[in-house]
Parts: C-alpha cells; structure tokens; sequence
C-alpha cells in the first residue's frame, strides 16, 4: 500500500469517512489511468471500510468485492467474509424476535 493509502487509511481511523471517501475517488481515477490493479485493489478494500463504518452495508460488500476482483489474495476477501458473517447474525436475530 503505497503512502497516500495509507494516510487515507489514517484518515478512516480517525473517522473522517466522508474526506477519505472523495480521496479514494481520486486515487481510483488515477488507478484506472494508469492501469495500476493493486491501487485500485486497495482503494476498494478502504472504500468497502468506509461504508461500513458508515453502516452502508451492502455498500461495503459492492466495494470489497470490486477488491477481490482485483486481488483475489488481498485482504478484502476475509472483510467480505466478516461482514456476511455479521450480517447473517443480525438477521437471524430480527426472525427470532
């Protein structure tokens, strides 16, 4: 992950989702000019964490999965999992209600 992922990544941390959004836009634009995968991989993966800290959850699996596309190795594939994984628990927890 080159440096200005990773400060967007610090930028997600501290919970300026909305900045690190637009950041990730840009670095996606660029990506896909260039024709480099693994920043694209790696901007979707963030993008995927963004939407779910925001609670956009479907959102949040669109990007992780446009992640895993690009890089089937990367670590968008356990996050996809993880958030199957929590949202099968809360739906099964709303039917037994």
């Amino acid at each position: 992950m080159n440096e200005r992922l990773k400060s967007i990544k610090k930028m997600l941390a501290e919970g300026h989702c909305e900045a690190a959004v637009k950041a990730l836009y840009d670095v996606l634009a660029e990506a896909g000019q260039t024709g480099d995968t693994a920043s694209e991989a790696d901007a979707y993966y963030l993008l995927g964490n963004a939407c779910r800290k925001t609670g956009d959850w479907q959102g949040a699996l669109n990007f992780y999965q446009e992640a895993i596309d690009r890089n089937p190795e990367g670590p968008a594939a356990s996050a996809r999992s993880m958030a199957m994984d929590i949202l099968n628990f809360y739906n099964k927890d709303m039917f037994n209600q």
